[in-house]
């Protein structure tokens, strides 16, 4: 899960930029980059941290230009070095910058063909790197100057024929325009939308429709699934479908937890979503515990509250804030390595005790994933006197990985594998646990639009919608992805580090 934004503009666009990339900081705190473009001239500044503290004065008077793009950053491949911070940037032809939010499941093959045949150099661990260098040999094929929008995307043709996964991208080809397209599922979100200027139209593309709003740009639609957007320097915007059979089939993963809920992704208000959660959630609490003696609903802040609020006004139960969080520390869902989520729960969030004291609380939280922020909070509420803690879900129980973007690599790092129900209330202490049904969970989404026919519900279902991810896959980027293996790249980088600092 990362967060992408590109601006064609009239004026400098280095602001926009940022302040874009603030309001998509929820989406990746681990770095954070901008590129612009004035003339045939590229101005980058990218870093490791948030997004305030990677830009600094002296950076945002260097990014000139009237276009740019710019990425937040979390890793699910790789690691967190300053080397696969986004955008990548590749001289031929052109010279392209390139930013994506997502996961190819077929990198390593692609690697191969890019190097044996393309006779590319990939750099890092990152799969963006690999999206970037496919998408420039492509364009290298077809290009002609000047470039025409039908040599873009043919272009992206050849990237949906060769890449496999999910993947939102935007990319500025200099001196040229940007262009930004969507995987043939429409996996990630990608929206897309015009600001009239006195000087003329400008366009955004980015993650969430949030950005837009923030910005004053109106939201013109959804990037559909395998479609492409290209703006030109001058302002002209051109669109295309870029598959062959292209299947709308939205992460809904977006909606339980990594979206914003003041964003519209693919016609769906988060929000609401989130508030239909949380009926769907009560009514099935009514028909397993219709004689529940729950005194108070407190959410697990932030992402729960929407479907807390609704949960206890169909219980008919008391509503209270019981938690107060620190909004200076990182999302632990979204951190790097177990111990920093062990370590980081207890200074996110504190308990106010006057409102667990003697009390039945039912806690509501949008899901649960690896259960260690679940079972501290559990703790918490008992430490502070509440009688008895019942737990709810959002969402079903999390049993497989996720593939296409969202942190959940190894089958043996998430909570409900191989577990039941009640086992998992007993590894987080609930005195009871209910999780959303999975058709439940698709209604609440699919009423926002009924005309999506198909939801990525991998990591609740492990059926892949790609259709290309088998069990050996699975093994490969667990040996890559888990925690140990993050933990030991990150211990050879500090030593890599510390070996060039002497």
């Amino acid at each position: 899960m990362c967060g992408i934004i590109g601006i064609v503009g009239k004026s400098s666009v280095n602001q926009s930029l940022y302040d874009g990339l603030t309001m998509l900081q929820h989406r990746g705190q681990d770095a954070a980059g901008i590129v612009t473009c004035e003339g045939n001239r590229l101005y980058l500044r990218k870093d490791n941290g948030l997004v305030r503290d990677v830009f600094h004065t002296r950076h945002m008077i260097n990014l000139r230009g009237n276009m740019g793009i710019g990425h937040v950053r979390y890793p699910t491949a790789g690691c967190s070095t300053i080397a696969e911070a986004q955008p990548f940037y590749v001289n031929s032809p052109f010279g392209i910058t390139l930013a994506h939010n997502g996961n190819l499941t077929n990198t390593t093959a692609i690697e191969e063909t890019l190097f044996n045949e393309d006779l590319r150099h990939i750099n890092t661990d990152s799969d963006s790197e690999v999206l970037l260098n496919t998408f420039a040999h492509e364009l290298l094929q077809v290009a002609k100057v000047p470039l025409s929008p039908e040599n873009v995307f043919s272009a992206v043709r050849g990237v949906h024929r060769r890449c496999r996964g999910g993947y939102a991208v935007v990319a500025m080809i200099t001196g040229y325009g940007i262009v930004a397209f969507r995987d043939p599922f429409g996996i990630r979100p990608l929206v897309f939308g015009k600001r009239e200027t006195e000087s003329g139209t400008e366009y955004i593309v980015a993650s969430e429709s949030v950005v837009m709003n923030v910005l004053g740009f109106e939201l013109v639609r959804d990037v559909a699934p395998g479609e492409a957007v290209f703006i030109t320097k001058e302002g002209e915007l051109f669109t295309a479908q870029c598959a062959e059979n292209p299947q709308y089939s939205p992460c809904i993963f977006e909606y339980v937890y990594m979206a914003r809920p003041d964003s519209i992704i693919d016609k769906i208000s988060v929000y609401k979503a989130r508030m239909r959660m949380g009926e769907a959630l009560a009514k099935k609490i009514l028909r397993l515990y219709p004689d529940h003696n729950i005194d108070v609903v407190i959410p697990i802040p932030d992402t729960s509250r929407t479907a807390a609020l609704e949960l206890a006004n169909v219980l008919d139960v008391k509503y209270r804030e019981g938690f107060v969080k620190n909004r200076y520390i990182p999302r632990t869902f979204i951190m790097p390595g177990q111990s920093m989520r062990k370590k980081s729960v207890r200074q996110k969030l504190n308990a106010i005790g006057l409102e667990f004291k003697d009390k039945n609380v039912l806690l509501v939280d949008d899901s649960i994933v690896r259960g260690t922020t679940s079972k501290q909070i559990i703790q918490m509420a008992r430490e502070v006197g509440a009688k008895n803690v019942f737990f709810a879900a959002a969402s079903p129980p999390v049993r497989y990985p996720n593939v296409y973007g969202i942190d959940m690599p190894s089958v043996h790092e998430l909570l409900a594998h191989n577990r039941t129900d009640q086992q998992i209330a007993e590894e987080i202490g609930a005195d009871w646990l209910v999780y959303q049904d999975i058709e439940d969970l698709i209604a609440c989404a699919k009423r926002g639009n009924p005309e999506i026919q198909n939801f990525d519900t991998s990591c609740f279902t492990g059926n892949y919608v790609t259709g290309d991810v088998d069990e050996e896959y699975l093994n490969r980027i667990e040996k890559h992805r888990s925690d140990a293996a993050k933990t030991e790249r990150a211990k050879e980088a500090a030593v890599l580090e510390i070996h060039n600092a002497t």
